[in-house]
């Protein structure tokens, strides 16, 4: 039975779909328009109480029982460790495949997260302060990425689920006004 997906066009939630993909896991989406608010629709805060997307409802999740899941870094977790795709199983390993999914999550979202909401959505107020704290903190993190990607092939060792949600963010650096060419 295919996982059903609650989702919108965000990073966050392109990089469950990504994931998904990858992982050859059968899915349907469900959008949950964030714009109209959709997202506070009591049966969408049944599954993610945070009212935010992503979420996925796994039919078949652990002994046969359906189970859902939200927040992006739980979710890919779960996925990786339920198809042991893009996770691995050696203590070893896992902790450099988490170190930089907490860095994506915790870092490498919020901040070009702010970067686009002043960019796109907040223009009636200075917002030079803001923009310029929140700018100054993606090309840091944009750094620290580009030093990583220059010691190894993939964050995590081989491809993992740090790079899907790594890689939800990164498409967009054009909108938070990063040149990809200044991180060779």
């Amino acid at each position: 039975m295919p996982i059903e997906l609650y989702t919108w066009n965000t990073p966050n939630g392109r990089k469950i779909s990504v994931a998904l993909e990858e992982m050859d896991l059968p899915y349907n989406v469900h959008p949950v328009n964030i714009s109209k608010g959709e997202q506070f629709n009591p049966d969408f805060l049944k599954i993610s109480p945070n009212n935010r997307i992503p979420a996925v409802i796994d039919p078949e999740g652990p002994g046969g029982e359906a189970i859902g899941v939200f927040e992006s870094g739980a979710i890919l977790i779960y996925l990786g460790i339920k198809t042991g795709k893009f996770y691995p199983s050696d203590l070893r390993a896992q902790v450099p495949v988490l170190e930089w999914l907490m860095w994506q999550m915790g870092g490498f979202g919020p901040m070009p997260g702010q970067v686009h909401h002043f960019l796109q959505v907040e223009q009636e107020h200075d917002r030079r302060y803001g923009l310029e704290r929140y700018m100054k903190e993606t090309r840091r993190l944009y750094g620290v990425l580009d030093k990583r990607l220059s010691q190894v092939e993939f964050v995590g060792g081989p491809v993992s689920i740090a790079d899907f949600a790594i890689r939800g963010w990164a498409w967009r650096h054009e909108r938070h006004q990063v040149d990809l060419g200044d991180f060779p």
